[in-house]
């Protein structure tokens, strides 16, 4: 799409009114509806409860001393936990604001946070400043700052003084918009992944609404739709969010976002809603649950999750195919430690009070570009889960975890993936494969001679059979290539996960070397309390079900070990290494274990 085509499409808008949010414009009966209705009392509440928490607090400063802690020792939860308490504080406000218009205080505490918010030094997270400082420097916080403080003028209107209405028009104009089109290139306006769907996608949702001249409008949307393209490339075309689900509601989210209010105003002539990757995209979520609020969650994703209503119902109404999430998943107000004011809202304004949907559909999903595998199987009362990954070592949030498998019944995680840890300028740097939850030792994948998997994109993974059943799901890889041992002539491993009968997992390792290595061990990485049986090693789950792993005592010799690290809040969590060690080890060699479940 060229500039002449945008401003013809500019001169026909929508105008960037509350049309765009209320079908019918009425604002005042929306909120009615919500205040009044029993289907949104948890969430009324929910805002209500931190109307009250916050109600004495003034508002927390930002200060030099927690601005500099990131730079001086590359903790970033001190600066950030205010930074997120100041959106929070912004967000409740406008909801109590809309719920209550003839109540004062909301919006006398709503001027004050939001002039707070304007005289921020920067919008950006220190972690995310450059060498050259905050001029011009654009990342995701301040980019979602800008769309929040563009749509809260929009929704909020006259209800806002004058002055204030212009300072925000002024700050999103010097922050967002000036440095856009006259600064960068900014890294992520090519960047296939979660940062160009959200900084792209918020500077375009924020010109929607305060942009006023055309030719601005038409220079913004111009990079906004070039930087989409690349988020969506970085897909392949079964759909697969490489960085889990907590990364699919963020960044998939705000594709959304922006795809709707230009989709709106555009009268549909911007419409990203007809490609067939997005409608692919679109029903990633309900492949990667495997029980309960447990996930499929390789790379930085949370063990567990919960969804964002408003934007699953959003696709839910668009593509047929899309299933509409159990309502017991819903995601809390505060739920979100990072108080994002776009997904907040959509969750009220996009809910459908119609869908009442207790249970995903039972089934298997492989998913062949990103080379996962992913199930969820019901047998009585209980839901197993099985989620195994091939893929590459240089994914976006990579972790070195070629092989990698995750074992689940009614939501508890017996084989687990640690998932995200502590965000830290070391996690981020070169010692990132040196933190447990991201280098392959902490991972259930093989150690071979004291080595690691290596990183990069010469490590990958070669599927050599792939299938979703109705009796048992098969995945079978080739990972050669995922260790730079020289002596490994090759790898292969094959996962069988049953489905009819006793739910389990038979898991087969085979090795080629050259010559038998000095040690070799198989790895099996859990949370749950591991006991040695005879043939067996017993992981101890909650509610009197253990997961019994059967294995070869001529050829295996189990020893237990406990590690801690830091998840992604910054807490120590246990976890345990489960390590068969070869008691000798050959040229050629075939390991198989078996998962099975029992009640103890």
């Amino acid at each position: 799409m060229d500039k002449t085509t945008l401003l013809a499409i500019i001169s026909g808008m929508e105008p960037a009114d509350l049309r765009l949010y209320y079908p019918d414009g009425d604002q005042e009966g929306f909120w009615r509806k919500v205040r009044e209705s029993p289907l949104y009392a948890e969430e009324v509440a929910e805002i209500r409860a931190e109307g009250e928490r916050l109600r004495t607090q003034p508002v927390p400063e930002l200060t030099y001393a927690l601005f500099s802690i990131f730079g001086r020792t590359g903790s970033r939860l001190e600066y950030e936990r205010v930074y997120f308490e100041r959106r929070r504080m912004l967000n409740t406000y406008v909801f109590l604001a809309l719920l209550e218009p003839a109540e004062a205080e909301p919006v006398e505490r709503l001027q004050e946070i939001l002039w707070a918010i304007c005289n921020e030094y920067t919008w950006c997270l220190p972690a995310h400043l450059g060498e050259s400082g905050i001029a011009g420097t654009i990342d995701l916080f301040s980019a979602e700052t800008g769309f929040a403080l563009s749509e809260i003028h929009c929704l909020l209107g006259e209800r806002l003084p004058p002055l204030l209405r212009l300072r925000i028009r002024q700050e999103v104009g010097k922050r967002l918009f000036e440095p856009y089109l006259t600064g960068g290139p900014y890294f992520w306006e090519t960047a296939e992944h979660n940062w160009s769907a959200v900084c792209a996608g918020s500077i375009g949702c924020a010109a929607l609404l305060l942009a006023s001249e055309p030719s601005q409008l038409a220079d913004i949307l111009l990079k906004v739709e070039r930087s989409l393209g690349y988020y969506l490339k970085g897909f392949g075309e079964d759909g697969a969010c490489l960085e889990g689900l907590g990364y699919w509601n963020y960044g998939f989210g705000y594709f959304v976002y922006y795809a709707d209010l230009a989709d709106k105003r555009s009268r549909g002539r911007i419409s990203w809603f007809r490609e067939e990757k997005v409608r692919n995209i679109a029903k990633f979520q309900q492949t990667c649950f495997l029980g309960g609020e447990l996930v499929a969650n390789f790379s930085d994703s949370q063990p567990v999750g919960q969804v964002y209503l408003g934007l699953s119902h959003y696709v839910a109404a668009r593509f047929p195919e899309v299933e509409a999430p159990p309502v017991s998943l819903r995601a809390a107000y505060t739920e979100d430690h990072c108080s994002r004011w776009a997904p907040a809202l959509r969750n009220l304004l996009w809910k459908d009070t119609k869908q009442a949907h207790t249970e995903w559909a039972m089934d298997s999903y492989y998913l062949p570009d990103a080379q996962w595998l992913l199930s969820r199987c019901r047998q009585g009362n209980s839901t197993f889960g099985f989620a195994a990954k091939g893929g590459h070592n240089d994914e976006p949030h990579n972790h070195n975890d070629l092989g990698q498998f995750i074992i689940a019944a009614d939501g508890n995680a017996y084989v687990s993936d640690l998932g995200s840890g502590e965000y830290t300028a070391g996690y981020f740097g070169a010692m990132r494969y040196s933190y447990d939850c991201n280098g392959s030792q902490g991972h259930s994948v093989p150690i071979i001679d004291g080595q690691f998997q290596t990183a990069g994109p010469e490590a990958y993974a070669v599927v050599l059979e792939a299938s979703a059943g109705k009796e048992k799901d098969v995945l079978q890889l080739d990972l050669t290539q995922a260790y730079r041992y020289s002596g490994l002539e090759r790898f292969t491993r094959s996962f069988e996960w049953h489905k009819e009968g006793p739910v389990s997992l038979t898991l087969s390792d085979e090795f080629s070397f050259k010559e038998a290595p000095g040690k070799l061990v198989e790895r099996i990485v859990t949370l749950c309390p591991a006991v040695p049986g005879e043939g067996m090693v017993v992981l101890k789950g909650p509610d009197g079900r253990d997961l019994q792993i059967i294995y070869d005592e001529g050829l295996l010799q189990p020893e237990i070990s406990e590690h801690t690290f830091s998840d992604h809040y910054g807490a120590k969590k246990t976890w345990y290494g489960v390590d068969f060690q070869a008691r000798a080890c050959a040229e050629s060699v075939r390991y198989t274990f078996e998962f099975q479940f029992s009640l103890s």
